[in-house]
């Protein structure tokens, strides 16, 4: 594996919110939770070991609680808020958790400025959080924006980590609303067209189901198939390596017609090993 000074994550901030007076940034705690050890590997979000008391209290005063913020997460939360109001930038906030959590990697919001994934169901347009939390991602979704990416620029090292990197490795998330934003800052996708690393990604669809949440749903509602290989023409503008499950070896043809590689192996990640091995093969491809 890379060593983690040379490893360098960017972000999605399209999840972020206001929770209780907080600003909440979902994916940048789940990747430092994660690079620090601390992650609840069971949920696959928050901290280990963690209580619900402060939950449980705002909910029996009659506050909302479908957001389910652990006792340890809450403090991050504070941490973030308290540094925003003070003048510090959300890149710069990230940098300073990333310290005191001893994370030796970079972790860099895609953005410091504000970018919220919009999704519009039968009865308006909520924010990500209340769809996918609060609705368990359940009902029509007839769009999906990013409010705030026509103004929104790369944070610092953003663009500079893609022009410099050795590979450049997209996660096995939802390409409309986790990679989506990412992608909807300016300039983000030009970095990855002229970047002289490989760019790769992994499929987060088996057949042509999502492993897990609503990738399939979205993509077909943004018109593409719900399919390794429509994964590979969401990434068309860049894409050089796509990596998909062994089960879709049929959908070769297709994928390499929008231009990028197909490797096939499994892409099942139960275990940590089973990451680990996924994550060698995926630099190395």
């Amino acid at each position: 594996m890379i060593p983690a000074g040379d490893l360098t994550v960017v972000v999605n901030t399209g999840d972020d919110l206001e929770w209780w007076g907080l600003h909440v940034s979902p994916d940048i705690d789940t990747i430092c939770y994660e690079l620090a050890g601390l992650l609840d590997a069971e949920r696959g979000w928050g901290r280990r070991d963690e209580t619900f008391q402060c939950r449980d209290a705002m909910a029996a005063m009659g506050e909302p609680a479908w957001f389910s913020v652990g006792d340890r997460d809450l403090a991050t939360h504070l941490f973030r808020t308290a540094q925003l109001r003070a003048g510090q930038t959300l890149p710069s906030i990230t940098t300073e958790i990333c310290r005191r959590l001893g994370i030796a990697s970079r972790v860099l919001p895609a953005t410091g400025d504000r970018l919220r994934t919009m999704v519009t169901m039968d009865d308006g347009e909520i924010g990500f959080q209340e769809f996918f939390v609060r609705r368990r991602h359940q009902g029509a979704v007839h769009a999906v924006r990013f409010d705030g990416a026509e103004s929104a620029s790369p944070a610092p090292g953003v663009l500079e980590s893609i022009a410099e990197a050795g590979v450049v490795l997209i996660a096995p998330s939802n390409p409309i609303t986790s990679v989506g934003p990412i992608l909807a800052v300016r300039g983000i996708v030009d970095a990855l067209q002229k970047t002289s690393a490989r760019v790769s990604a992994i499929s987060p669809i088996i057949g042509t189901a999502a492993v897990s949440g609503p990738a399939d749903r979205l993509m077909k509602m943004r018109g593409l198939p719900a399919s390794a290989a429509g994964v590979a023409h969401a990434y068309r503008p860049f894409l050089d390596v796509l990596i998909a499950d062994e089960a879709d070896a049929g959908q070769r043809a297709e994928i390499e017609a929008a231009g990028a590689r197909a490797v096939f192996t499994s892409i099942h990640m139960r275990t940590t090993d089973d990451a680990e091995r996924l994550a060698r093969e995926a630099i190395h491809v």
